[in-house]
């Protein structure tokens, strides 16, 4: 009997742990399918995606620098999906028609109210970044109505872009990395690709507020620049996005095979696994 094939595209993809995750996921439910994880550059995306549906691929999960390529390649898209202009999740119906979906926020939300017990209802955000892993997160992140969101970028017209679109969910203010210094927040987001070559965003001192918290959403097997930034600013959680990349891949999973797996057991499992490597 043929197997689902399933798989992750992006590029860098050798890190990724999403195989794995799902693997574990179909053991968990009982499910039987295949999770390869495909190094696929932004120029080749087009075609290695008719590639895989043509081969009767039945979903694909997106990654860095994908997200908003795949929001244009969809045929349909889900309400989350066209407010975050960004796909990480698409499903292969048997016509071939392309459905895109974003759980990006939703993952996020689940790993920090729930796993991680941060509130996010009247907290200052500091969202560093304005590219599709922003875009993913800021409408559900604007739905548990914090005070206000900051957005900094290097870009300030990039930020400002973004700021417009979702500025009817909630209040939203703009600022360059450099118009940092006199401000600070309860909550710091890193949503740029600094971490994945272990750089980290030019950030002012004293920018987090005290018993904040700070959250990458990359993720490594040594914690990132971000994370030891937060530790360093006395941030009573600083963590990185291991937690969100497990929700968010238990909710593709859910759109995928009609199931719900629980990932507590395998975020603790990831991080403790982490945790004795780095102490070895």
């Amino acid at each position: 009997m043929p197997v689902d094939r399933y798989a992750v595209f992006g590029h860098p993809i050798s890190h990724s742990k999403s195989p794995r995750i799902h693997a574990a996921f179909a053991r968990q439910t009982g499910q039987t399918i295949e999770y390869t994880a495909v190094d696929v550059p932004a120029e080749s995306f087009r075609e290695e995606l008719f590639r895989f549906a043509a081969n009767g691929g039945k979903g694909l999960s997106c990654t860095v620098p994908l997200k908003e390529l795949a929001w244009q390649m969809a045929d349909e898209k889900s309400e989350r999906a066209n407010r975050a202009k960004a796909v990480n999740t698409m499903t292969i119906g048997e016509s071939g028609k392309i459905l895109g979906d974003n759980t990006d926020g939703s993952g996020l939300l689940r790993d920090m109210t729930i796993n991680l017990g941060i509130p996010i209802k009247c907290l200052d955000i500091l969202l560093l970044g304005a590219g599709g892993a922003s875009r993913g997160i800021i409408g559900p992140l604007l739905a548990e109505q914090p005070r206000r969101i900051t957005i900094a970028n290097r870009t300030i017209a990039k930020a400002e872009q973004l700021a417009m679109e979702f500025s009817a969910l909630g209040s939203i203010e703009v600022f360059e990395f450099n118009a940092l210094k006199d401000k600070s927040f309860d909550l710091i987001i890193n949503a740029t690709a600094a971490s994945l070559s272990g750089e980290l965003p030019p950030l002012p001192e004293n920018l987090l507020n005290p018993n904040g918290a700070c959250y990458d959403l990359a993720y490594a097997t040594q914690p990132t620049a971000f994370v030891h930034w937060g530790l360093r600013s006395g941030a009573r959680i600083s963590v990185d996005g291991i937690g969100m990349l497990v929700e968010q891949a238990a909710e593709a999973f859910f759109i995928w095979r009609g199931i719900r797996p629980q990932t507590r057991p395998l975020i603790e499992q990831l991080n403790s696994e982490r945790s004795a490597a780095t102490n070895l």
